[in-house]
């Protein structure tokens, strides 16, 4: 996969369907709470959304789907809550990495692994390398990630194999951003209601167009997600032109 453009700086293609998706998957715990559960049997149950998206990502043949699994502000959850969820993990790599392969998709994991025990970094590895080959969606599994660490981490690659440098642009820090293979998101979809970015690709949203639902996590299905699409559909895509240039330039907006 080669080096995608910035949007700041090129116009990226536009077109009908997002080539790609970027979610922050909120409300599992709020999804449980509702139903007298614990909070863990809503990220128990999120995990079938995760499921669901990825088939309709490659139904619809969306090339790349990006989703937020767990910020580095997320270690600040109950300590018991963070276990759950490393092992939800864990279990998730050994059970589904199989069926990832068999549908042709990549999955590529982002973020610092190095707080991650040693079979857990081992087995992100593993099904990393498992799947490398394939040419279906790229499926990207943000862990322990940050989008002010994205850009520090990078700054520091750059400087680690350049050394002292006067001056840096957009494309020297590119290659060294956690997503270089992947095009900018199209569209972010947020669930469970709250309507931030949560230092969730900061770098990479910047021309994103920014879709907030109400549904909690564990009930986004196919309908829900049609709902996303469509109101991606009515965006006018201008990256800093005017609506008469896109029209004169290529006919009705998107």
């Amino acid at each position: 996969m080669g080096l995608f453009s910035s949007s700041t700086k090129q116009v990226p293609p536009i077109q009908e369907v997002p080539q790609h998706v970027a979610v922050i998957m909120d409300g599992n715990g709020r999804w449980a709470k509702k139903r007298f559960l614990p909070r863990v049997a809503g990220h128990q149950r999120g995990l079938e959304s995760v499921r669901a998206l990825v088939k309709a990502c490659v139904r619809l043949d969306i090339k790349y789907l990006t989703l937020f699994a767990f910020s580095s502000e997320n270690w600040r959850r109950p300590p018991d809550e963070v276990t759950f969820l490393m092992g939800l993990f864990l279990e998730a790599l050994d059970r589904e990495v199989r069926k990832l392969h068999e549908a042709n998709v990549i999955l590529k994991l982002i973020g610092d692994r190095s707080p991650f025990n040693q079979a857990l970094q081992q087995k992100m590895l593993e099904a990393e390398q498992q799947t490398a080959a394939n040419t279906g969606l790229t499926l990207t599994i943000a862990v322990n990630y940050g989008g002010r660490w994205d850009v520090v981490h990078a700054v520091n690659q750059l400087l680690a194999d350049k050394g002292h440098v006067a001056e840096i642009n957009e494309a020297d820090l590119a290659p060294y951003l956690s997503m270089p293979y992947a095009p900018e998101p199209d569209l972010f979809i947020r669930t469970g209601g709250e309507t931030r970015i949560s230092n969730f690709l900061l770098w990479q949203l910047a021309y994103t167009e920014l879709y907030f639902t109400p549904t909690l996590w564990p009930d986004f299905d196919d309908a829900a997600f049609e709902a996303a699409l469509a109101s991606y559909h009515q965006r006018e895509r201008r990256f800093g032109r005017t609506s008469e240039q896109l029209t004169t330039d290529s006919g009705p907006s998107k």
